[in-house]
């Protein structure tokens, strides 16, 4: 019974001792291995972690059937300018296409005069522009490839026409009268004049059209 009060006693004393030691040993094992790596237990990482799920991803827009097919497709917007100007990037006009489109218009005007029964002095006015025009586009293109142009040759034909008529009705007001009765004068008779502008009408809208479907 001593014994074992004694061993009790000498028990107590050596706890606290050990507990101080392995105490004073665990901070400086701490402090030595401050800042070179983590010093701990470490998490489980399977349970906060789910398994990588391969994901389906869905269109935004639905398919339709026929998606290619022809019928279904749009018409091409031919008759919007920024389609044509832009997106199509059409060929450049020629300079002979150019310059013969600026005759259109006097052509067309001469046409209307001659409708509209306008005066003597208006068609003579308006023949004398066309044809200066007409003779500065031959004498530009002569001997150029233009020349062999069927719209080219067409307006230097309507040309030499325009110029004869012109002639033929200035003269008329002058010799009218004087060769009345004589078988030169009928050239210059209110009829055959009539039938030789409607003659001319014809040419220039012929030449008209075909300088239009080269343009």
């Amino acid at each position: 019974m001593k014994k074992f009060l004694i061993c009790f006693i000498l028990l107590n004393i050596a706890l606290p001792s050990q507990a101080f030691f392995w105490n004073r040993k665990d901070k400086a094992l701490e402090k030595e291995l401050q800042g070179k790596g983590y010093a701990g237990t470490l998490p489980s990482l399977g349970e906060k972690i789910e398994k990588s799920k391969t994901k389906v991803t869905t269109p935004i827009f639905e398919s339709q059937e026929g998606f290619n097919d022809p019928s279904d497709l749009k018409p091409v917007p031919k008759d919007n300018p920024a389609f044509i100007n832009i997106i199509q990037k059409k060929d450049e006009t020629s300079n002979y296409a150019n310059d013969a489109g600026e005759i259109i218009p006097m052509l067309e005007k001469l046409v209307d005069c001659i409708e509209d029964n306008e005066s003597l002095q208006l068609f003579i006015t308006k023949a004398n522009l066309l044809t200066l025009n007409i003779d500065n586009l031959a004498e530009k293109y002569d001997g150029k490839p233009e020349s062999y142009y069927t719209s080219f040759k067409k307006l230097q034909e309507v040309n030499n026409y325009i110029k004869s008529i012109a002639t033929l009705r200035r003269e008329a007001v002058t010799y009218q009268r004087y060769l009345a009765y004589s078988t030169s004068g009928s050239i210059y008779n209110p009829e055959n004049i009539a039938q030789q502008l409607e003659y001319l009408v014809e040419e220039l809208t012929t030449t008209i059209l075909l300088l239009k479907e080269e343009g």
